[in-house]
């Protein structure tokens, strides 16, 4: 175990080999996308020029990319999602709530899961110190809660990046699961004292971020990675097995990577061999059946 093992005075309890996820089924695809926004004077720090401006000089090209994913991306991202009669685990930041609480309210009045996802993308649990990390948990669960009425039972921070203390904080604050790690494939729960968690890691395998912005690679090849590790899965894993095809309000919320990503949505749903679902339901049923 590491020393900056961020589960450390924690018990690990793994999936076992044979569960299987809802309908019997060994493969699990669970569709994810971030509604993400920054403090003010702040912006994302990958956008579409790559060149930065000097410091200090704010970068309304980077502004105006971000703007995308509420001027327009989330909302037709939400109608590929309708037409497909599938339901995503939403990331939001807790200002969206709270500066667009209709288009968070309708997230949620159309059945997807919402997750909280920090008050703001520069506000990194790992940044903060413990009060302040507290208060930020506190702070973006109650926007979120009071634009659409539920209480989020996941979080994941900004870049997926906690705090050594982070999962005990969420777990205290009664969060059913975090997905800050990418150090699995599968769930597992981690007991701290009384209170629990299941870490539910994420990955960067099929997500528009790192392909297409850091790599430049055509939205397609998402599509082509995605096809070919379902093959996989059938026929060289044995295991359980967790897909998480991810995009952005501001990336993937454009044509042609939504198409793309629509396809993705079109071959998982052909698959007879594929459960789709949001994480909270599958937390719902690791522990219906494994007794977490």
């Amino acid at each position: 175990m590491s020393a900056l093992d961020i589960h450390a005075g924690g018990k690990e309890t793994p999936v076992p080999d044979d569960f299987r996820w809802p309908g019997d089924k060994r493969i699990a695809v669970f569709f994810r996308v971030s509604f993400e926004w920054w403090s003010d004077g702040k912006w994302p720090g990958i956008g579409p020029m790559g060149n930065p401006l000097r410091a200090g000089v704010p970068d309304l090209n980077a502004v105006g990319w971000a703007e995308y994913g509420h001027r327009r991306g989330i909302h037709r991202i939400l109608d590929v999602l309708a037409r497909q009669d599938v339901k995503a685990t939403i990331n939001v930041s807790g200002i969206m709530a709270e500066r667009y609480p209709e288009t968070v309210r309708k997230i949620a009045d159309a059945g997807h899961e919402i997750v909280a996802h920090s008050y703001t993308m520069d506000m990194i649990p790992c940044y903060l110190t413990e009060e302040e990390e507290r208060a930020n948990i506190v702070h973006t669960t109650g926007l979120i809660e009071r634009a659409t009425g539920i209480r989020p039972k996941g979080w994941i921070s900004p870049r997926s990046t906690p705090s050594l203390r982070s999962p005990r904080l969420l777990a205290e604050a009664g969060f059913e699961w975090h997905g800050d790690t990418l150090n699995d494939d599968l769930p597992y729960q981690v007991d701290f004292g009384d209170r629990s968690i299941i870490a539910f890691p994420n990955n960067t395998e099929v997500n528009d971020l790192p392909l297409y912005m850091r790599y430049g690679n055509a939205p397609q090849v998402m599509f082509d990675i995605f096809e070919h590790w379902l093959d996989c899965a059938r026929h060289r894993e044995a295991g359980p097995v967790r897909m998480d095809p991810a995009i952005h309000t501001h990336v993937f919320g454009r044509s042609p990577g939504l198409f793309v990503y629509e396809d993705i949505i079109k071959a998982a749903k052909a698959a007879s061999d594929v459960w789709i679902g949001t994480r909270s339901e599958a937390v719902a049923h690791l522990k219906r059946t494994l007794g977490w």
